[in-house]
């Protein structure tokens, strides 16, 4: 038996969407190459740089590095975490116009950019926080991204306290915050239709939540494949913008 053509999975993904009564968009690091922010995994992926400091970049994401070595830590983050020029591509701007037209879009993501939200998009969930949310680890008080006052070795500090002020994100060694766990299952149980993308659903416990979807389609757009996908999913080997391009 044949696999399905390209532009036949594209009718069915259309058809699906037309049809969607609550469609959710689940989205890794992929969604936002294209904005120019590389990925994590790839051979040109932020974990494959060289660090600099004779240690992985895993070990500079975690709460112990943080925690010993705030320096090294922020020096890398703003190197390599940070893209303020940054734009929404046609991946964020589909899943905003797509709500717009006044379809039930749920956008889970694993990025730390902000991308959805500047494309319009409403009802995002950030698995792993974001970068544009800061807060002071004595006080509490919460600062934008350019709000940030950094002391002469790069660190950021409160003007309040002095105390660093860290990026609301989710380090290595830290867990989900269990009321974001709780809205992205309680989103795949309903939808519908899921949409995965530019993830390789290697990142735990984050891959684990497409269990939860008993909806009628599941479509997986990554440009490399990925395994223990939901039975009868419409799989796209191709890059998600590439995808989007061809949808109404």
């Amino acid at each position: 038996m044949t696999d399905q053509s390209t532009e036949d999975k594209l009718q069915k993904l259309q058809i699906a969407i037309d049809q969607s009564s609550h469609l959710v968009f689940f989205g890794g690091a992929g969604v936002s190459t294209a904005s120019g922010i590389p990925d994590f995994r790839s051979s040109k992926g932020i974990y494959m740089k060289d660090t600099g400091y004779h240690c992985r970049a895993e070990e500079i994401l975690s709460h112990n590095f943080f925690e010993a070595h705030p320096t090294i830590f922020f020096d890398f983050y703003f190197k390599h975490l940070i893209y303020p020029q940054a734009k929404p591509n046609l991946a964020h701007q589909y899943l905003a116009a797509l709500e717009q037209q006044g379809k039930s879009v749920t956008v889970i993501t694993q990025n730390i950019d902000g991308l959805h939200q500047r494309a319009g998009s409403q009802n995002v969930i950030e698995l792993h926080g974001t970068t544009l949310d800061n807060y002071c680890l004595k006080c509490g008080q919460h600062y934008s991204l350019k709000e940030l006052e950094r002391d002469a070795k790069g660190v950021p500090r409160c003007p309040i306290d002095q105390a660093i002020v860290r990026p609301n994100i989710v380090l290595y060694q830290e867990s989900l915050d269990p009321m974001t766990i709780m809205s992205s299952i309680e989103a795949m149980s309903q939808a519908d239709l899921l949409i995965v993308a530019g993830t390789s659903l290697n990142v735990y416990p984050a891959a684990s939540f497409i269990q939860y979807f008993n909806g009628k389609t599941c479509a997986v757009i990554n440009q490399s494949p990925i395994r223990n996908l939901p039975p009868g999913s419409l799989v796209f080997n191709d890059r998600i913008e590439s995808v989007f391009s061809q949808l109404k």
